[in-house]
């Protein structure tokens, strides 16, 4: 998009934000057309022009109409009652104007500074954008791509990731109006049957991908619509198509594709729904009219990875697990396990949106070029070499089109090509019910259902050496369901399927059988008006069974598997999930389930599937497959399954936790290895798994949020040699490790912490407080909606509290109050709520406390003593004892401090232990607040981005007990105690965030004049 000079542009978007009231509409009319004129919004190219006072009809006048857009001017929009009755004005406008042209329209609401974008969703007329000038700070520019985002004036736009984000994402205007629209057609069709299976099939694969993270709604699947569909327009136009001029249900259901020989492309499935509804063909053309604006034959990177995670909520890709690999890190993986890609055959079997197949499909295509193959030849040969599986139906969706964008459009549209098959598809490559579900006693069976029931009588059942020939079998599906589906016959009828097995040669009396009832089955689906689908759903699940046949294994295994955590996991999968790791030799046990983690069950029954013997795999995985001891049965590379045992070589990995920013939520590695091959007793020697090895290469370095490809993002990355530190293994654990323990669950916070209120003129009387509950920014659903507790308590029960903020290095901040339910030793309700009622004030907030928690309690197997109890936290701390030593459980630095106050309470932030003495409590803390401290447990700490969560991490090292006969020892704790001086003697604004104040304590103790003596004291102490 090219605009008039920046100085020009500037004075008349200073106009448009001046909203003086002497001030015309007519004024404003003007300026509008002259932005839009000299915007370099290509309206000469277009054939467009700027109308002004355009007629509707009934004496009305749009006041600026450009295309399929009308502007409506108003002096000023800050008014309510202003902005209502323009509103009610623009709605009229773009109603008539929609019914005249047959085509959508949008409006736009302006006053030179406030921009609103509006659609028509059904009978409501809905904003869909907004766009806010910012005097002296929004530029001419940045308005103008909003507004070509409503025009969709723009041609020849290049499609990188920021120009895809920026303009087609879910910040975008254009997505607003395209969802707005799409969501109005959902809800006026949602309960015909056709879009009932399809919501059902789509449920159902991502409940079995995604687990108790999948939350099916209307407004993913409206989303997950608008993304597939936006991506076979995309697909269309990578051939050079004119999407403008192809009809919208061939579109959406590609039969040029077919007509071309390009396969397995666009094809119907659970979001072509769109084509069959009233209004729908209008949406497709006018999305096609947008998206045909772009660029699509020349891509570099996997964008429409950028588009999904452009549009789908953030929360909800974290929900979901979904988080795909950058372009960098795949395009170095495939290059270094690619090594020989004419002679190698390789699967994604968790391909997503097709990040991997994108690289693997251009390294293959440039090896083949080099080597002076035909096109034909090195098109034909690709599908056979890169292949992809996904069950997620909206990443096969995109990664489909991902791979013709890797192919390019010139390879595609030469006339020396053949045809093509996109070898991507729909298909569970963990198997979860293989024996049950798909492959049962040789055949491949596809339950149906019936009202959301599985009918059991009516399964589609083929034959599973039919599946040998992939394309025989795609070819035999496909003429089923046209045959059934066709005008030309009768409801209830069944013709014969004598021709059909001529052509295929089927010969056999059994196969021909099976295949007529699985045809007359079909035929009973069309009749119930619920087919559309199951040729799709069939091809798709048969995929992974195909592959996994011996003949059919590939050389490499590459991706990123699905990170789903076990206890995210719904019931039927966790138990399932539990067996298969057990015969595997993955389970650790239940006490660590929680952490447990799909992705190595999933690589274990990849490589037993789909990888040859002597195969190469790389895989990206959490980073704590790396050391954590609840993944050492993956890392010992031997999975005893009974079925099919498989041994693995690892061969290397590379630690990546380090790198900057993260572009997971999780630290992240990258593992390789090999299949070993297979034997048993003599033969199988020196087929032993090799473990991962320690050995690792670390990666550090801070990446440029711009650079998407390797030979960009490798001069910021340092890659060294490193030796891993297992978790819990290989190490002296220290002697404190039993005398510490974690503090209290005092949450939710607003049951129990209060800030304590004015008595008011009469006073309460002695030993009585009046107290209200004390709110938090961090407070959570469904506890930051309730309404405070207020009331009397006696004085005894308000309690001082140390949360893991309350910490800093050598110095504690003021500790919060809460009421707790102790005396002396016990809590009140040890015996029964009869003791409590010893003191009504007490009784009185502690019954108000419980029936809150009572409704909105997320496990009714816990009381609020319970919680409140947890392994008992609580009652373990009572009495309280003179000194005790309390550290922070996360953080990305060890804060530890003394506490000399019997009456505090910890809550389960901190972790605390009780010392003999001054002198013991000092030693510690100089130990757990030196930096080098700090260095040496961070490869021990559980994290998530980063190292932060200490735990009892730092209990695994060698830190021996406190003996004042020690000189070492005594130094320690005379320093220690130097330190806590220093750091009391601070004037610190104890109000700011701890976050603040513990970096300041920090810089002082980096620059304290024994942080050397006491850096090497440490060091030498934990050699």
């Amino acid at each position: 998009m090219t605009t008039a000079p920046q100085t020009s542009l500037e004075k008349l978007l200073a106009r448009l934000v001046d909203r003086k009231p002497m001030r015309s509409e007519a004024t404003l009319q003007a300026d509008v057309r002259q932005l839009l004129l000299e915007g370099g919004l290509n309206l000469d190219e277009n054939d467009l022009s700027v109308d002004l006072e355009t007629q509707v009809g009934d004496g009305r006048r749009i006041d600026v109409e450009i295309g399929f857009t009308a502007i409506e001017c108003k002096r000023d929009l800050r008014g309510a009652k202003v902005l209502k009755d323009a509103e009610k004005q623009l709605e009229g406008y773009v109603r008539a104007r929609a019914e005249q042209v047959g085509q959508r329209y949008v409006g736009i609401l302006t006053d030179g500074a406030d921009w609103r974008a509006y659609a028509l969703s059904g009978s409501a007329f809905v904003q869909a954008g907004r766009f806010e000038v910012k005097p002296r700070r929004t530029t001419p520019l940045e308005l103008l791509v909003w507004l070509e985002g409503v025009l969709a004036t723009a041609e020849g736009i290049k499609p990188t990731p920021d120009v895809i984000k920026g303009r087609l994402g879910a910040g975008s205007v254009s997505h607003g109006i395209d969802y707005t629209t799409l969501s109005a057609l959902y809800a006026e069709n949602k309960d015909l049957p056709t879009v009932q299976l399809k919501r059902e099939l789509w449920a159902r694969l991502l409940r079995s991908a995604l687990g108790a993270q999948f939350e099916d709604n209307d407004e993913l699947f409206i989303e997950h619509t608008l993304l597939v569909n936006t991506a076979g327009i995309i697909a269309h136009s990578v051939l050079g198509y004119d999407v403008r001029q192809i009809p919208p249900a061939t579109l959406v259901l590609g039969q040029l594709f077919e007509q071309a020989g390009i396969h397995g492309v666009v094809e119907s499935d659970f979001f072509g729904w769109v084509i069959e509804v009233e209004g729908g063909e209008e949406f497709v053309r006018t999305t096609a009219r947008r998206l045909s604006r772009y660029d699509w034959a020349n891509v570099e990177h996997d964008v429409l990875k950028v588009l999904y995670e452009s549009v789908i909520a953030p929360e909800t890709r974290k929900k979901q697990g979904e988080y795909y690999t950058p372009d960098w890190l795949a395009e170095k993986m495939v290059s270094d396990v690619l090594t020989d890609p004419l002679n190698q055959r390789a699967l994604d079997p968790s391909c997503g949106s097709g990040t991997f197949l994108f690289h693997a499909v251009r390294r293959y295509l440039t090896a083949a070029e080099a080597d002076g193959r035909p096109l034909r030849d090195a098109l034909d040969a690709v599908s056979d070499h890169v292949a992809g599986i996904d069950l997620h139906p909206v990443a096969v969706a995109l990664a489909r089109v991902t791979y013709l964008l890797a192919i390019g459009r010139d390879r595609l549209t030469s006339d020396e090509r053949g045809e093509i098959r996109v070898p991507v598809y729909l298909g569970d490559s963990v198997q979860w019910q293989q024996r049950t579900d798909l492959i049962d006693h040789g055949y491949l069976v596809i339950r149906t259902e019936t009202g959301g029931l599985l009918d059991y009588q009516n399964e589609l059942r083929f034959s599973e050496h039919l599946l040998e020939d992939a394309r025989g079998f795609d070819r035999l599906v496909n003429e089923l369901a046209d045959r059934a589906a066709s005008p030309s016959r009768k409801k209830g009828t069944r013709p014969p399927l004598t021709s059909l097995f001529n052509v295929l040669a089927i010969q056999d009396p059994d196969d021909q059988d099976e295949i007529n009832a699985a045809f007359r089955i079909l035929c009973e689906l069309v009749d119930e008006d619920r087919n559309h689908i199951w040729s799709y759903y069939v091809r798709n699940l048969a995929r992974p069974m195909w592959l996994s046949m011996a003949d059919n294994r590939v050389d490499v295994l590459i991706g990123n598997p699905p990170w789903l955590s076990y206890r995210h996991m719904p019931k039927d999968m966790q138990k399932r999930f539990k067996e298969m790791c057990q015969s595997r030799g993955l389970w650790r046990g239940d006490e660590v389930a929680t952490h447990q983690d799909l992705s190595g069950l999933f690589i274990a029954r990849a490589v037993q599937q789909y990888l040859a013997e002597g195969g190469q795999f790389a895989f990206v995985v959490p980073n704590p497959v790396l050391d954590r001891p609840y993944w050492s049965g993956f890392r010992a590379g031997d999975y005893p399954d009974p079925n099919e045992p498989v041994r693995v070589e690892f061969t290397g990995s590379w630690d990546l936790r380090r790198l900057r920013p993260h572009f997971f939520p999780r630290g992240s590695a990258v593992v390789f290895g090999r299949r070993m091959a297979a034997g048993v007793g003599a033969a199988a020697r020196g087929n032993d798994a090799v473990p991962l090895s320690k050995d690792t290469e670390r990666w550090t370095g801070k990446i440029p949020v711009t650079a998407h490809d390797w030979a960009q993002v490798r001069g910021w990355v340092t890659r060294e040699a490193a030796e891993l530190k297992y978790v819990g293994e290989d190490l002296i654990s220290s002697p404190y490790r039993s005398r510490f323990w974690q503090g209290a669950t005092i949450v939710p916070r607003v049951l129990f912490f209060v800030e304590e209120q004015e008595a008011g003129p009469l006073g309460l009387g002695s030993g009585r407080v009046r107290v209200r509950s004390a709110r938090s920014s961090t407070e959570k659903k469904p506890w930051k909606d309730l309404p405070d507790q207020e009331g009397v308590v006696e004085k005894q029960f308000v309690r001082p509290v140390l949360l893991g903020e309350s910490v800093l290095p050598y110095r504690l901040l003021p500790p919060r109050k809460a009421v707790l339910p102790i005396e002396g030793s016990n809590t009140l309700m040890d015996g029964g709520h009869e003791h409590i009622e010893r003191y009504p004030d007490l009784a009185k907030w502690w019954r108000g406390a419980e029936e809150l928690w009572l409704e909105n309690r997320s496990s009714e197997r816990l009381t609020l003593l319970d919680q409140l109890e947890f392994r008992r936290k609580l009652s373990m701390q009572l009495p309280g004892t003179p000194l005790r030593v309390v550290y922070g459980a996360s953080g990305m630095h060890v804060s530890a401090v003394l506490v000399d106050t019997p009456s505090v309470i910890i809550e389960h932030g901190l972790y605390w232990g009780t010392v003999k003495s001054r002198e013991e409590g000092m030693y510690l803390c100089a130990i757990l607040n030196t930096p080098a401290l700090t260095e040496v447990v961070r490869p021990l700490m559980s994290y998530g981005k980063d190292e932060r969560h200490v735990d009892k991490a730092v209990w695994q090292l060698p830190i021996p007990e406190f003996d004042p006969a020690n000189p070492g020892h005594q130094r320690l704790a005379k320093l220690g105690a130097a330190e806590a001086a220093r750091i009391a003697a601070l004037e610190l604004d104890e109000t700011k965030n701890f976050v603040k104040l513990r970096q300041v304590v920090r810089s002082v103790i980096a620059t304290s004049p024994d942080a050397e003596e006491l850096d090497d004291l440490v060091r030498l102490l934990l050699e």
